[in-house]
């Protein structure tokens, strides 16, 4: 799921509202994980059997999405790809609502054609006119989506806030309005991204992330680990500076951490692009899920240092190697690494290293 969708909605979307169509999946996310919360709030007090049910009630979007699955059609791409170019004309006719789609699909068989040429896509990932979409979109924005320490706040925010003073019944109520704030913020990058761009989210929300960071270590610097609960007004703001945190995350690398990946591999090396994606990103949610408790008990208030250092960091790599995609084709997106500053360096004018042209994959 996590591959696949993020690819099937830009595959699907039109250029001009790919970013709000694609945040879809974040935003259902987020909601997945606010009722969740809502779900085990509920359950907690029903003994003895409660987290059975919180447990057990995981089955009913499975079964959800597995059947809805089956309704489903294929994306234009795909079947230009499998060689059903009528089926996947039709297809893009419906989801565009017209017939004048000439042009797109003219790019979707020229798209078709290259990756057909390319015989070992993840080899290709590695040739000169892929590397800004490898060190990017594979390897960069998924490790840095869970450096920023947003999934170690959801994974153990009960946790936390217990050890901030709340009681356990507060601490899971705490958990709603942070799963809250990712709707708020995935709800407000759905109406703005396509507008202000992904370069503006991912920059403008990283400042904001690192301040709310370097604001909660000096806090628990401060105020914490004295031997006796936090004052109610330091706990409240505590709380306060996360929600602001998972705010600015929910509207920018959260849903952007799938989104733009998802834009920016060309077909021939999409689906081993996405998977690299997976990949990497499930690495890194489990090294910092495992690490979190452990180095908050020996850092405290340092490991909050560390991710805002983080932050800074991954603020600058998109500042400065990430070019706009906003209302981009999918399928021209490697024009804007061949004008780019630094990247143009290095994928020169679209030929890769086994001398295949960068935009048709013909021999030059």
């Amino acid at each position: 799921m996590v591959q696949a969708v993020p690819l099937y909605l830009s595959e699907m979307a039109p250029a001009k509202t790919r970013g709000r169509y694609n945040q879809l999946f974040q935003l259902t996310t987020c909601l997945g994980i606010l009722v969740a919360n809502l779900v085990n709030y509920g359950t907690e007090k029903i003994h003895p059997w409660g987290w059975r049910l919180s447990l057990g009630s995981a089955t009913i979007p499975a079964i959800l999405m597995g059947v809805g699955a089956l309704f489903l059609p294929e994306t234009p791409n795909s079947l230009v790809e499998q060689g059903k170019l009528e089926e996947g004309r039709k297809v893009l006719e419906k989801v565009r609502g017209t017939t004048n789609v000439d042009a797109e699909f003219a790019d979707l068989i020229d798209a078709s054609n290259e990756a057909k040429a390319i015989k070992h896509p993840f080899r290709n990932l590695l040739t000169r006119k892929n590397r800004p979409q490898l060190i990017i979109g594979a390897l960069g924005i998924p490790m840095f989506q869970q450096l920023t320490g947003m999934n170690s706040i959801l994974f153990y925010a009960p946790v936390f806030f217990q050890s901030l003073g709340f009681g356990s019944g507060t601490s899971l109520y705490s958990s709603v309005i942070t799963s809250g704030a990712l709707v708020v913020g995935a709800l407000t990058s759905m109406a703005l991204v396509d507008k202000f761009g992904r370069r503006t989210f991912f920059i403008e929300a990283s400042i904001e992330m690192f301040c709310y960071m370097v604001a909660l270590a000096i806090t628990l610097a401060l105020k914490f680990g004295q031997g006796v609960n936090l004052p109610k007004a330091i706990s409240v703001f505590l709380v306060i500076i996360i929600c602001l945190f998972c705010f600015a995350y929910g509207r920018s690398w959260g849903p952007l951490g799938w989104l733009v990946p998802s834009e920016l591999f060309p077909l021939e090396t999409r689906s081993a692009g996405q998977s690299i994606v997976v990949c990497v990103n499930m690495i890194f949610t489990a090294l910092i899920a495992q690490c979190f408790l452990v180095s908050l008990c020996h850092l405290r208030y340092g490991i909050f240092l560390i991710f805002a250092g983080l932050v800074a960091f991954m603020g600058s790599f998109i500042f400065f190697l990430l070019p706009e995609t906003k209302q981009v084709p999918i399928e021209e997106i490697y024009i804007l690494f061949q004008n780019h500053w630094f990247w143009k360096k290095i994928v020169g004018d679209g030929t890769n290293d086994d001398g295949l042209d960068g935009k048709k994959g013909q021999p030059n």
